[in-house]
């Protein structure tokens, strides 16, 4: 008899499938959340159109008359200057994407990766944008926020033919502002953006003392329905997703932000899903200093701790890292921060089931039952250690170590790691947080 997984979700025995730890998993250099791993040092590289790795790689500085962005878990486009314009080179095309060790998906994205690089540039640069279809339809792109030419707007139809497979279409105009922005395409949008494709585009102010910040992250937030056993996204997906991502991974996949204290800090955040999602930090107050629409007078400021970014937005957060430690950086929506599970699943709480493991198991002898769920989900952990196999290409619920036990977080999750001794522009993981003698919350 075949089952549906999600089905057997009802059966509270796969909820161990989708929420047992990957104690068995391969450890890999992507793992920042391994305790005792050694200090992981992220790539510099001069050209990062070379580079397909899921890990940060840092873009150097030199030479720029503004401080690069770093995109988590992503890279940033390199440029050349043809005649006072600087020229990029996107490729829409199918990519391969590692969420977190364990799974990779089938997406569509740009230059090899979904996100597609982030794009940065200056307040007043000419920049000419070279976009290759290779995809197996049509698509666009629209540069999301920027005020430019009608007719480089980007919407199949509206304002341009669609780029046929195959076909090579060139956006040229001028930047008239600075902030935060995005790229995606005007094009089969469900599918396409569904599929990964979307990237960050950063414009940095003409005046490089304006709103300049010591460290300065972006990432973009996209949603997912992948089924277990599968390796490409369902695109008619409208509200049941199981994958909620940052920059198209997930916890303990992603790689944490590491500051120096006393470091300005602010962090960019894009919303291509098809939900609000309130991003909170721990341990610091923040203030809303940017969005698609421009930078936030400082009389319109005030502090937070949780940011709610709508469908189609972006937040840029900063604040001054004071305090030090591994703060959580996470959605609020708890389901966010959560690997995939099905959403047909029963109250178990308080149910009784022991009796029923013996009728389940003479009605499906080659079916491991495991009566769970009566007193919380909590207790998914403590069968890690069994080394209970997953689905093909999935990933636990909940995953992921610290220096003090499993981190029952599997989604939108990610740490802020702020040290004192961090040296300036080092994003290196300096491992988890040695807490001063007397500082951590202690049995009674």
């Amino acid at each position: 008899m075949k089952q549906n997984r999600r089905d057997f979700l009802g059966l509270a025995s796969a909820f161990l499938a989708s929420t047992a730890l990957a104690g068995n998993s391969r450890a890999s250099e992507h793992d920042h959340a391994a305790h005792g791993s050694p200090k992981r040092r992220l790539s510099m590289v001069e050209n990062p159109k070379q580079v397909l790795s899921p890990a940060t790689i840092i873009t150097p500085n030199k030479g720029k008359n503004y401080n690069p962005v770093v995109t988590l878990n992503g890279w940033s486009l390199p440029y050349e200057m043809k005649k006072g314009v600087k020229e990029f080179h996107l490729i829409a095309e199918p990519v391969v994407r590692e969420f977190a060790p364990g799974m990779v998906v089938n997406c569509w994205g740009y230059n090899g990766t979904s996100p597609g690089p982030t794009i940065e540039a200056v307040e007043g640069d000419r920049i000419r944008l070279i976009v290759t279809n290779k995809l197996p339809e049509h698509t666009t792109i629209h540069w999301h926020g920027l005020i430019l030419p009608n007719g480089m707007d980007g919407v199949g139809g509206l304002t341009q033919p669609q780029i046929k497979p195959g076909e090579t279409y060139v956006y040229e105009f001028t930047l008239r502002q600075s902030g935060s922005f995005m790229y995606h395409p005007h094009a089969d949008e469900m599918v396409q953006m569904a599929m990964g494709m979307m990237g960050m585009f950063i414009i940095h102010p003409k005046n490089p003392a304006a709103h300049r910040v010591d460290r300065d992250f972006c990432f973009l937030l996209s949603s997912y329905d992948i089924a277990p056993g599968t390796y490409t996204p369902n695109p008619s997906t409208m509200t049941e997703f199981n994958l909620w991502t940052f920059n198209s991974r997930v916890f303990p996949g992603i790689d944490p932000m590491v500051v120096r204290k006393g470091d300005r800090v602010r962090i960019r955040v894009g919303n291509l899903t098809m939900t609000n999602h309130p991003i909170h930090m721990h341990g610091h107050t923040f203030e809303v200093t940017c969005t698609d629409g421009g930078w936030v007078p400082k009389s319109a400021r005030w502090p937070e701790v949780t940011s709610d970014i709508p469908v189609g937005s972006i937040r840029a957060i900063e604040f001054t890292a004071t305090e030090e430690g591994d703060w959580s950086f996470h959605c609020h929506k708890s389901h966010h921060t959560m690997g995939p599970m099905g959403h047909n699943v029963p109250n178990m709480l308080g149910v009784k089931q022991d009796d029923l493991t013996e009728k389940i198991s003479d009605l499906m002898p080659e079916y491991m039952y495991m009566p769970m769920g009566r007193s919380g989900m909590s207790e998914m952990q403590d069968m890690a250690e069994m080394g209970m196999a997953l689905p093909e290409n999935t990933l636990p619920m909940m995953s992921g170590k610290g220096p003090f036990g499993p981190i029952e977080m599997g989604g939108m999750f990610t740490v802020v790691k702020v040290r004192k001794d961090q040296p300036r522009n080092d994003y290196s993981d300096p491992g988890w947080f040695r807490h001063p003698k007397g500082s951590i919350a202690y049995k009674y």
